[in-house]
């Protein structure tokens, strides 16, 4: 995974966490309290996975006190901004973390979705791993329970691990009172007023599975017994029948003619 956008040093404020929080790219994160950064328990483990560990640890923490030079603090503030984010998918399936999260979702800050019949419903940040640099984050939405990416790149380049695989879920355990209505409505393809009818649907998905199905016997020089495979196409695709509102029916030919 890249690492997602940060301002300069000079951009820093007095602490780092709020100059991280700050930062364009990072508005899906909320701030970690720092009894829960300072607790070892909580951070049990992440010291095998980032590099320089304790100097990210103090910097994020506000006790950085090294001197060094440009490139080295480079390295220990990518360190930083990837423990910030480890330790987030930890935090934010707490109690603290849910209601800052919670907080946030009702503002919508991450986003709304984009689905027509979902009428802007609020977003939920996610990870389809737990595991880090694998998966980018997604955006669930809990009406549709269809999962979206994120509109802006920098956002699209944050890990998905750092939200996890299961905070999306948790939050409605918890405030089962969020869960929405499911939605119900869908789409329907009209021609001319006259809904599609289902059999067409099933005609079209039939035939491309049929061509799929041909042309992998081809490539294997099997005999696939199919009409039309001595040279002429088969051209009967069928009629195609059309439901209108009323009730009717309707029939597309193959030629075009509507009968």
């Amino acid at each position: 995974m890249e690492d997602f956008a940060s301002e300069s040093d000079s951009d820093y404020t007095s602490y780092w966490r709020d100059w991280f929080i700050s930062s364009r790219g990072n508005e899906y994160f909320c701030e970690i309290d720092e009894d829960y950064l300072t607790d070892r328990f909580n951070l049990t483990g992440l010291n095998t996975e980032v590099q320089y560990y304790q100097y990210a640890l103090d910097l994020v923490t506000d006790v950085f006190d090294l001197d060094c030079d440009d490139e080295m603090r480079e390295t220990i503030e990518k360190s930083a901004r990837h423990l910030y984010g480890l330790v987030h998918a930890r935090y934010v399936v707490t109690t603290r973390g849910l209601a800052k999260m919670l907080d946030k979702y009702k503002k919508a800050d991450f986003g709304k979705c984009p689905r027509v019949m979902c009428h802007s419903h609020p977003l939920l940040p996610m990870g389809l791993s737990d595991i880090p640099n694998l998966k980018p984050v997604k955006l669930y939405c809990a009406r549709c329970e269809d999962i979206y990416n994120p509109k802006s790149s920098r956002h699209a380049a944050i890990d998905g691990a750092y939200f996890g695989t299961s905070f999306h879920n948790i939050i409605f355990q918890v405030y089962p009172a969020l869960i929405p209505a499911k939605s119900t409505e869908r789409y329907i393809p009209r021609v001319y007023g006259f809904k599609v009818h289902a059999a067409a649907a099933l005609v079209r998905w039939q035939s491309a599975k049929r061509d799929d199905m041909r042309r992998r016997l081809r490539k294997l020089d099997v005999d696939t017994g199919f009409r039309g495979d001595d040279g002429v196409e088969d051209d009967e695709e069928g009629d195609v029948e059309f439901e209108g509102v009323d009730g009717g029916r309707m029939i597309a030919a193959p030629d075009g003619n509507i009968r």
